[in-house]
């Protein structure tokens, strides 16, 4: 299985593109094509037919997957994009911890 250096739930911020500087809460992540949907970014307008969910159809703004090269992790503790270092705790499990401050990124 393919590695990625992001989970479901972390806050990140995009690195380069048109949605430069923008941060988002990860949706979903494919650690395969090594892409994740990031809440509000790489919005795309979809065109929704009228179902019975949703009668009146409309234009809609989907948010379409981004590669995780393009994302960094923004810490809790210090509050800005960090690399991703990794620390094994005294119980034997290991984490990913913020390579700035050293505070401990998995919950």
């Amino acid at each position: 299985m393919e590695k990625v250096h992001i989970k479901k739930g972390d806050t990140v911020c995009v690195l380069s593109g048109k949605d430069k500087g923008k941060k988002g809460k990860v949706i979903k992540v494919f650690p395969r094509k090594k892409k994740a949907i990031v809440e509000g970014v790489n919005m795309a307008t979809k065109h929704q037919k009228p179902t019975a969910n949703m009668p009146q159809g409309g234009i809609m703004g989907v948010e379409l997957p981004i590669y995780t090269s393009k994302l960094m992790i923004v810490c809790s503790k210090c509050n800005k994009p960090t690399r991703v270092g990794h620390a094994i705790l005294a119980d034997g499990s290991k984490v990913r911890v913020c390579k700035k401050c050293k505070e401990v990124l998995d919950r």
